[in-house]
């Protein structure tokens, strides 16, 4: 791939860099950590169009976290949350339809508009706000959006504890979680994901799937899909808190563990699906991500998923216990 270079005058090779950079949002001059594209020939900088649109979304997202603004992820999971589509979401707020495209495209969202997002975000406030504006919606995708309602709320009821779980992982946005909280239902939903397109599944390998899948829609769309940090550990990259989280998993019914002797001695620790019900969905861009792993990584064993990871420059980076950054997202090559 090549990119034309002002410099030599040609279209030259590069390699991307990290360089700090100011982008300007909204009239503020947002510094980040950009990647940028340089010249193999000469060294100079160089314009690549999706460098630099990955670019300016950090810079918006680094603009969200200053002014505790919701991510454009966050904005469609709360439409998502109630089954509507974006028409019936921008009708029922008294919004434009190109609102909350631009919202979800990634365009930064007023205080005020955001501070609604958030209020709705929790379905008993949506409940109530219903009451006041339903003469917004016509009657079928009204009944469909109180049945969506009545069903979270019973879900919600019957839910464990989260409190342990906010308390555990840092709420602050920032590239330790890929601008993302930790979201333990999308992290459940992934772990599924790789269960059903895995014959057996085994912890080592899963953790390394989690990773690549967070690094990579981060490196696609400047926000990870899960929220999950990941620590260096001796058998490369692993969900911090792993084994807790996956004995929570576990507590739910979402997950089953499997144990089996081995010839030599030791044991191997698989996942299977649990019996409990556990619905979910993927947007287009987050299957296509896990795809994308699965499909790479499909016949690797866990020893050889884990020497893989071994290579990648941001384990090879930092030291065991660290936190690896989603900085180094921009060097993972699927």
């Amino acid at each position: 791939m090549k990119c034309y270079c002002e410099q030599c005058n040609s279209m030259s090779d590069f390699e991307i860099k990290p360089q700090t950079e100011i982008f300007p949002v909204y009239g503020e001059h947002i510094e980040i950590q950009a990647n940028v594209a340089v010249c193999k020939t000469c060294g100079s900088v160089i314009f690549n169009e999706e460098l630099d649109s990955k670019n300016i979304l950090i810079a918006q997202n680094e603009y969200r976290k200053k002014h505790k603004l919701l991510t454009a992820n966050e904005i469609i999971a709360i439409r998502e949350q109630y089954g509507l589509s974006q028409r019936s979401f921008a009708k029922l707020l008294d919004w434009g339809d190109k609102t909350i495209r631009r919202y979800e495209s990634g365009s930064v969202q007023s205080k005020a508009h955001n501070s609604l997002l958030l209020f709705l975000q929790n379905p008993n406030n949506m409940n109530n706000f219903l009451t006041q504006n339903e003469i917004t919606l016509d009657e079928k995708r009204l009944k469909k959006l109180k049945e969506r309602l009545s069903i979270i709320q019973k879900d919600k009821a019957q839910e464990f504890d989260y409190g342990y779980i906010s308390n555990l992982f840092s709420s602050e946005l920032s590239l330790e979680n890929g601008y993302k909280e930790f979201d333990f239902d999308k992290f459940a939903s992934c772990v599924l994901f790789f269960i059903k397109a895995s014959k057996e599944l085994l912890i080592v390998k899963l953790n390394k799937l989690l990773n690549y899948s967070d690094m990579l829609f981060y490196k696609q769309n400047g926000v990870s899909l899960t929220g999950t940090r990941y620590v260096h550990l001796p058998y490369g990259p692993v969900p911090d808190q792993y084994a807790l989280l996956y004995a929570m998993l576990e507590k739910r019914g979402i997950v089953a563990s499997v144990y089996e002797q081995l010839d030599n001695g030791f044991e191997k620790h698989l996942l299977k699906s649990g019996e409990a019900v556990f619905e979910y969905s993927f947007t287009p861009q987050e299957l296509s991500v896990l795809e994308t792993v699965n499909n790479k990584f499909a016949s690797f064993g866990s020893k050889q998923i884990a020497d893989y990871s071994h290579n990648e420059l941001g384990y090879k980076e930092t030291k065991q216990g660290e936190i690896i950054s989603y900085a180094y997202a921009s060097a993972i090559d699927l």
